[in-house]
């Protein structure tokens, strides 16, 4: 069993080259989400 088949992500598979690429898409669209949004509201840029 390698590391990153431990803790939250407690499947098969997780890890995966597809499942990581998933993953990190998905928290770094996420994260750039958090911030354009953060900026607009606190900058109102349009």
């Amino acid at each position: 069993m390698s590391d990153l088949n431990r803790g939250i992500m407690k499947f098969e598979g997780a890890d995966s080259p597809k499942a990581v690429t998933i993953f990190s898409v998905l928290l770094l669209g996420s994260i750039i989400a958090l911030i354009i949004w953060a900026l607009q509201v606190a900058y109102a840029v349009q």
